[in-house]
């Protein structure tokens, strides 16, 4: 497994800077002590999706009988759904129903981290779905610990994109953060491709000329 790629495509999954607008947006009625404990779980819990992701999640899959190659193929064409979205402009798990949600939450104190700010804002089915599919690559434990081990860097990321959002949002404006999410989604698109092609070879070889 190239242990590079994985947190490439979280990080472009994920995207954090590209959800400040929403941070901003859920957070504007919570006071300086709650916005920072709201970076905190959503951060947190980030990590916890990405771990549990990298260590259970293939059991997971095999409990309901999917086959690898068939999660690849679906997690792929997520990946390239939320590629299309980012490069749209849009967050990678935007849901059109996020910011009705989140505005019903807004006095629900650590709940608006969780939902929608972390799921499905930042760790939803392509981030969950990117994992599983590079656990399946790992081959040793220690490859495996790497795989959670990015979870913490996705975390501070969030910790660290969050807690500077409004700096953030001063300096790169919205058609900064709209450029970034962009990019993130062309990069992310690459990746999706790759990771479909992987699962179709799987399901019919005779694609490879066998």
């Amino acid at each position: 497994m190239d242990i590079y790629k994985p947190l490439v495509a979280l990080l472009a999954i994920v995207n954090p800077i590209g959800a400040v607008p929403f941070f901003i947006h859920f957070t504007q009625n919570l006071n300086r002590a709650q916005r920072q404990r709201t970076i905190r779980v959503a951060s947190f819990t980030a990590f916890m999706v990405i771990a549990v992701s990298a260590v259970a999640g293939l059991r997971i899959i095999e409990f309901f009988g999917i086959s690898l190659a068939s999660f690849q193929v679906g997690g792929g064409t997520l990946l390239l759904i939320s590629s299309l979205q980012m490069l749209n402009a849009k967050p990678a798990e935007s849901r059109t129903d996020t910011v009705s949600e989140g505005d019903t939450k807004l006095d629900a104190g650590d709940s608006i981290a969780v939902v929608p700010l972390t799921i499905p804002l930042l760790t939803g089915p392509a981030t969950i779905s990117t994992v599983v599919i590079y656990a399946d690559k790992a081959h040793h434990w220690w490859e495996h610990a790497v795989l959670a081990g990015y979870g913490v860097v996705i975390g501070l990321a969030v910790w660290v994109s969050f807690s500077l959002a409004g700096t953030i949002s001063r300096v790169l404006g919205k058609t900064g953060i709209n450029v970034m999410t962009r990019l993130m989604g062309l990069i992310l698109a690459a990746l999706a491709v790759e990771v479909m092609s992987d699962g179709l070879l799987k399901l019919f070889p005779v694609l490879a000329g066998r």
